[in-house]
């Protein structure tokens, strides 16, 4: 039977038995339609805010499959988007009728002890990575939260627990391997089609699709010193101005993330706080354990807090401590500035509105950038933006697609009342599926921006992956 999917110019294409039998004889992984089995659960991703149907979705087992997949797309001229971990808040994993390319099957990591590199497939999540990178005492640069893809975070700039000691996480790329739009697979590094790799860190999907990552890695681990710890919200004006103070002069292998949000029903906090608001500080300590004892103490020793679970632990645990709070299936919206410093009025305006919190899912987020960022120069990558000393992020999150105007609306008036104190600059993977031009400048400075769309030209002159943070015209 011939089936139709969406033309990249918005049109149909028709897609014979014929010329589909001839792809899938060339094609190893699972080619699935509307009617396959796992077609349903394959096309759901993170965020249920999204809910796009694709035409055919083409599951990779490796690199000859996506050659294979961009080949197939090229010459039909479909509408594709690509699938790694699926965890992006704007959804650009699934498209509507057209192809989508998932690489989620393609999980290998490989670690060179010696080299202290490793190479992981485009399909990993973060705790992929860490749990083989870990068994050796070694760590990637990546991000919080263990369910994350790591392509989609690598290719737009990366952060986590070890960017204030190493930068970004695409500035810890070693090479890549990379499928072209012409259906070609080259391998790039700062000395082998340097410019690709240039745009490819930070410029997000818009050059390509990686196949695989080479990370350097650092010494970290296995057991790091980290946890949270918790203050009623009563406290949040003297706890967040502690915090301002103390990162401040916290060494680069401390990082200190603060949340404010309702109690959730976790083990670690006592049961009378639970759906109360209050203000939280993550830390995580990837030095020396005696180190970390006397970096954390003052923040142990602070205020009245209701509790603490700062302890010598696994740092996979660590990598892994704020998976509870960003569950798939949630509905979830973002928005975000990159703050300088922390403004003490700045402090004001986010506990006013997270006294008005309209989800027990949702918080206000202020992650610690601080330190080894600054040390190159801004052109470095695409990623940029390397005067942050904070990310806020305004993370609605909540159940019921009921409840979308009331969520939505709190979380884009918390941004408008901080964008007073913020950089003018945006995390590219913050963005949501609106936000359009002009926080795309946002995000990379006019600058990095045109010579983006320079290199689109060159390498996707036909914008056949337009289904991103799209820098084309």
């Amino acid at each position: 039977m011939t089936i139709e999917l969406r033309a990249a110019d918005g049109g149909a294409v028709q897609v014979s038995p014929e010329i589909l039998q001839a792809f899938k004889s060339g094609f190893r992984g699972p080619v699935l339609g509307p009617d396959a089995a796992e077609y349903e659960e394959t096309r759901k991703i993170w965020n249920a805010m999204i809910d796009r149907r694709p035409g055919l979705i083409v599951r990779c087992t490796g690199t000859t499959d996506v050659v294979a997949a961009v080949r197939f797309a090229r010459q039909h001229q479909f509408l594709v988007s690509v699938r790694g971990g699926g965890h992006n808040i704007a959804g650009l994993a699934v498209c509507d009728g057209g192809l989508m390319i998932d690489l989620s099957l393609m999980r290998g990591v490989w670690v060179d002890t010696k080299g202290r590199t490793a190479r992981a497939q485009a399909g990993c999540t973060l705790g992929d990575v860490d749990r083989e990178t870990q068994l050796h005492g070694l760590a990637a640069v990546l991000g919080f939260v263990s369910a994350t893809g790591i392509a989609g975070l690598t290719v737009g700039g990366g952060f986590g627990y070890l960017t204030r000691r190493h930068g970004w996480t695409c500035d810890n790329l070693v090479s890549m391997e990379v499928v072209t739009a012409q259906g070609q697979a080259v391998r790039v590094s700062a000395d082998e089609n340097a410019d690709l790799f240039w745009a490819l860190r930070g410029g997000s999907g818009n050059f390509g699709i990686v196949t695989s990552f080479e990370y350097k890695l650092y010494p970290v681990g296995p057991e790091i010193l980290g946890g949270a710890i918790a203050w009623r919200a009563e406290d949040a004006k003297e706890v967040l101005a502690f915090y301002r103070e103390f990162t401040a002069k916290t060494p680069r292998d401390t990082t200190c993330v603060a949340v404010l949000r309702i109690a959730p029903p976790a083990p670690w906090l006592p049961k009378e706080i639970h759906g109360k608001p209050i203000v939280a500080i993550f830390v995580c300590h990837s030095g020396s354990i005696e180190d970390g004892e006397k970096v954390v103490a003052p923040l142990r020793a602070f205020g009245r807090p209701v509790a603490d679970i700062v302890t010598r632990r696994p740092y996979t645990q660590m990598q892994s401590l704020l998976d509870a709070t960003q569950p798939k299936g949630r509905r979830y919206y973002w928005k975000s500035h990159y703050l300088s410093a922390i403004d003490p009025k700045a402090i004001d305006v986010v506990i006013d509105h997270a006294t008005r919190l309209p989800s027990p899912h949702s918080a206000i987020i202020f992650f610690q950038l601080q330190g080894a960022l600054g040390e190159l120069p801004a052109g470095h990558s695409p990623a940029g933006n390397r005067d942050a000393a904070y990310v806020l992020n305004i993370a609605g999150s909540w159940e019921n697609a009921a409840d979308d105007a009331l969520n939505l609306r709190w979380s884009r008036d918390c941004f408008e009342a901080t964008r007073t104190f913020s950089t003018g600059g945006v995390y590219i993977n913050f963005l949501t599926e609106e936000e359009g031009r002009e926080r795309i400048e946002a995000a990379y400075g006019k600058p990095i921006l045109e010579r983006l769309a320079t290199l689109k030209k060159k390498f996707d002159p036909d914008n056949l992956f337009r289904h991103t943070k799209n820098i084309s015209g």
